[in-house]
């Protein structure tokens, strides 16, 4: 398809188009290894090479990145006051990229990133019962009763009870969570459902996907193809 170069590199990397422009300008992209100084020039992107600063870019129409979220960041695109998980991709093309669902702001772990829309309908809908994982602290030992309760289904006050969970209990204090919904604040409500309290929320997979534990904590990396692959089946 025929594109216009300063078009190209901002759909391929995270230059706005000013930006792009400048660099083209100043001789710092080439095309099948000539300079090229003209952003208007047109250029065929499944055949032609393009080089910023001597590394090839090429265009990728969707990214699927696996974000270890901290604390204290919220998961949305913009804000006035807080940092956003966004904010983190500080070196990406950051155009369309939306989370995979939503983690409270004090809440970490894994969160998906993409600009797949029709991946973000697919694991975040109701209807697909997609599983994720989170390693709840308490506030007090966990009880044999609330643990058969959360697996039952409890009442958070919404118009239907939760759907049954699968409890892992790790520790008297710590409990491995799976859930298939994604209510609001609905672990925390679930606990407190309960007779309890969470004192620290970490999310450690979604459906097949898990988080890597060699990521550290409010650092990225895109998932390979076997991972994308996996999500696409949920």
């Amino acid at each position: 398809m025929n594109t216009r170069l300063d078009k190209f590199i901002c759909d391929s990397t995270g230059l706005t188009r000013s930006e792009a422009k400048k660099a083209i300008a100043k001789g710092r992209v080439s095309v099948n290894g000539a300079c090229v100084k003209k952003s208007e020039e047109k250029i065929d992107d499944s055949v032609d090479k393009v080089s910023l600063d001597n590394k090839d870019i090429s265009y990728e129409k969707y990214v699927y990145y696996m974000l270890n979220k901290p604390a204290g960041v919220v998961s949305a695109t913009t804000d006035n006051i807080d940092i956003t998980v966004i904010d983190l991709f500080k070196n990406e093309k950051k155009k369309n990229l939306s989370c995979v669902g939503r983690l409270d702001k004090d809440t970490t772990g894994l969160l998906i990133v993409t600009n797949d829309g029709e991946m973000i309908h697919k694991l975040t809908s109701p209807r697909k019962h997609v599983f994720k994982d989170y390693l709840v602290t308490l506030q007090k030992p966990i009880t044999i009763e609330a643990v058969s309760r959360l697996e039952a289904g409890v009442d958070i006050g919404d118009d239907e009870p939760t759907k049954p969970a699968f409890v892992n209990v790790t520790d008297e204090r710590c409990i491995i969570l799976s859930i298939s919904e994604g209510r609001f604040h609905q672990v925390k409500r679930m606990l407190k459902a309960v007779d309890n309290e969470v004192t620290a929320l970490h999310r450690l997979s979604v459906g097949p996907l898990r988080l890597d534990n060699d990521l550290g904590v409010g650092k990225y990396r895109k998932l390979t193809d076997e991972e994308i692959k996996d999500l696409k089946l949920c």
